[in-house]
């Protein structure tokens, strides 16, 4: 688990409310795709996985959705449950996600959401399995991740097909912090997830705010003309 998502749980969580990357480009476009689809949540069950602080546990209270959130870490969960602890609309929980979804039954949810999460498992191929069991047929996943030519920048070998650990000093918090990920090609991206019975229905990179750019113009060119993120939206099928 990387310390930032632990150790520095309250310094991420407060950091994420109105950042550059989070704030002002990766929650506007997954939002945006997510009222695109499904623009009523109302009575509608959602899986938060990787909830972090829980920023869209908030944004789909919002939506009238009812909430269960996981995350790796226990810190995050306390942060979660502190949070929104007075609202029956939410249950959040402890787990592993390369270990699957245990404690879900089948065909529960009629929306998995996934921020930022799946670069941080070297095998998804679970993941998108136990995403597909725990969804009604023609339930919806939404996910955003570390776009593929981005990370074959720092691919170690250089062979953009490989799958590859890359550990970076990220200063997210505001100190440097150890986080290691796997990237992967496209191909291998897209088609772990169709293999797990799933529709592509909308795929995106990203498009940051006019907020950035007005108080940040130098990150506002750089996520208007490089890639960044992948955003998916998929269907599991009936």
């Amino acid at each position: 688990m990387s310390e930032m998502y632990h150790k520095h749980a309250r310094a991420y969580a407060d950091v994420v409310k109105d950042n550059d990357y989070n704030a002002e480009y990766e929650r506007p476009t997954t939002l945006a795709m997510l009222d695109a689809t499904l623009p009523d949540l109302i009575g509608k069950r959602v899986l938060d996985l990787g909830c972090g602080s829980g920023e869209y546990v908030a944004e789909l209270l919002a939506r009238g959705a009812e909430v269960t959130a996981v995350d790796l870490s226990p810190n995050m969960v306390e942060i979660v449950q502190a949070r929104f602890g007075g609202k029956q609309q939410v249950r959040c929980y402890q787990q592993d996600l390369s270990e699957g979804l245990p404690g879900e039954q089948d065909g529960h949810y009629d929306l998995v959401l996934s921020p930022l999460m799946i670069h941080y498992l070297e095998d998804q191929s679970r993941f998108f399995a136990e995403c597909a069991r725990v969804l009604k047929p023609g339930g919806h996943l939404l996910f955003s991740t570390h776009h593929p030519v981005a990370d074959a920048e720092v691919s170690p070998s250089g062979n953009y097909f490989a799958r590859e650990a890359i550990t970076e000093q990220w200063d997210t918090v505001g100190m440097p912090v150890t986080v290691t990920f796997y990237r992967r090609s496209l191909g291998e991206q897209i088609g772990v997830v169709t293999d797990s019975g799933f529709v592509i229905t909308m795929l995106q990179e990203g498009s940051p705010t006019q907020r950035l750019k007005e108080r940040n113009p130098e990150a506002f060119l750089r996520l208007s003309t490089q890639p960044n993120f992948l955003f998916v939206m998929a269907r599991r099928g009936r």
